[in-house]
């Protein structure tokens, strides 16, 4: 899996043909995942202990990107 990875927190984000390989379950475990990821960065961001700030705009697009194709899956009966 080809991953980009952020320095400071850590975060990881996946491509859309990464994401697209998840089974359906394993897709809904990674989404849960990463809203805990993005609420986390919420709560650092608002006490100033967010290093790196451009992680909210990511991971705001990783779940968004997630959901999307959770949704498409469910859709189609795969």
């Amino acid at each position: 899996m080809a991953a980009k990875k952020k320095k400071g927190d850590a975060v990881v984000f996946l491509s859309a043909a990464d994401i697209r390989e998840f089974g359906i379950d394993e897709l809904r475990a990674k989404l849960v995942e990463q809203r805990q990821q993005l609420m986390t960065a919420r709560l650092k961001h608002a006490v100033a202990q967010l290093e790196n700030t451009s992680a909210l705009k990511g991971l705001r697009r990783q779940v968004a990107r997630m959901a999307t194709l959770l949704n498409e899956k469910e859709l189609s009966g795969l």
